[in-house]
C-alpha cells in the first residue's frame, strides 16, 4: 500500500488514476451491481489502512446494505441499515459537499455519536470508519462508501483526501453505469412492446397505432404497467406456440427427424 504522510514524496493521485483505469478496463460498467462491487474492492487498494469496504444505500426511504468486501463488514453495514444509524447513514443524510463522515474511535470518543451501532463495530474489531456520500443525480438511489479500519484514528487528513478523490471518481463511474443500464432496459422494453404490438396486429389485422392503443387500454383497465402487459402477452404467445409445436410432434410420430 502507498504510505502517505505530509512529508511523503509519493504522488497520492497516481493510484487513483490507475484504479479508475482498472475499473474501466474491466468493461463491466453496464451493470450497476458489478460496478459497485468493483468500487468497494478497488477502494481497499487505493486507501491505506482500509481493511474493509461496503456500500450503504437509501432507496425509496429504505436503508439497504450491500457489496461488502468481507463477512464482518457485511454484518456491520447490515447493522447500519437495520438501526438506521452509523457513519454511512449519517453520510447519506448529508450533502456530498459536506465531506466525509469520520469515526475516529468507535470504542472511545465516537461511541456517543452512534450509541447502538458503535459497540457492535467495536465488538467485531473495527474502531475507525470513513464514510463518503457518492453524489448521484436526482431520482437515483443515494449511496455512501464505507471504509473500515481496525485501529482507532486510522484515517488522517491524507487518507481522507485520497478517499474523497476516489469517491468522486467512483460516483462518476457509477453514474455512467446507471445511465448505461437504464438505456439497456429502455431498449429491451421497447423490443418487448414492439413484439406485443406485432402479435396483436397479426391476430386482429390492425395497425401499429391500434395495437398500441389496445395495450394502453389493457394497462389502464388491469392497473398494470404497459411493459408488464406487453411481457405477459409475449409470454402467452410463446407458451401457446410451444404447446402447439409439442402437440404437432406427438400427433406425427412417423415423421423422420
Amino acid at each position: 500500500m502507498l504510505p502517505l504522510s505530509p512529508r511523503s514524496s509519493d504522488d497520492p493521485v497516481a493510484p487513483l488514476h490507475r484504479s479508475v483505469q482498472d475499473l474501466v478496463a474491466r468493461r463491466r460498467l453496464r451493470n450497476v451491481d458489478l460496478t459497485l462491487g468493483d468500487i468497494t474492492a478497488t477502494a481497499l487498494e487505493v486507501v491505506p489502512r482500509a481493511a474493509g469496504a461496503g456500500i450503504t444505500c437509501c432507496r425509496d426511504d429504505r436503508v439497504e446494505a450491500g457489496h461488502a468486501t468481507d463477512e464482518h463488514v457485511g454484518r456491520l453495514d447490515g447493522y447500519q441499515a437495520e438501526l438506521e444509524e452509523g457513519p454511512g447513514v449519517t453520510a447519506l443524510r448529508g450533502d456530498p459537499a459536506d465531506g466525509p463522515v469520520v469515526a475516529v474511535d468507535l470504542g472511545g470518543v465516537d461511541s456517543y455519536r452512534w450509541p447502538r451501532f458503535a459497540p457492535l463495530a467495536a465488538h467485531l474489531g473495527y474502531r475507525s470508519i470513513l464514510s463518503i456520500h457518492l453524489a448521484a443525480a436526482n431520482g437515483r438511489p443515494r449511496r455512501a462508501l464505507n471504509l473500515y479500519a481496525t485501529e482507532p484514528q486510522a484515517f488522517d487528513d491524507d487518507h481522507r483526501l485520497v478517499a474523497t478523490a476516489f469517491a468522486a471518481q467512483a460516483a462518476a463511474l457509477l453514474h455512467g453505469a446507471e445511465e448505461a443500464q437504464h438505456l439497456i432496459r429502455a431498449l429491451e422494453s421497447r423490443d418487448v412492446i414492439a413484439q406485443a404490438k406485432g402479435i396483436l396486429m397479426e391476430r386482429f389485422g390492425i395497425t401499429d397505432e391500434a395495437a398500441f392503443a389496445m395495450l394502453r387500454t389493457s394497462s389502464q383497465e388491469t392497473n398494470m404497467k404497459l411493459l408488464s402487459v406487453a411481457s405477459w402477452l409475449v409470454g402467452e404467445a410463446l407458451r401457446r406456440n410451444e404447446e402447439t409445436t409439442a402437440d404437432g410432434q406427438q400427433s406425427s410420430p412417423g415423421i423422420a427427424t
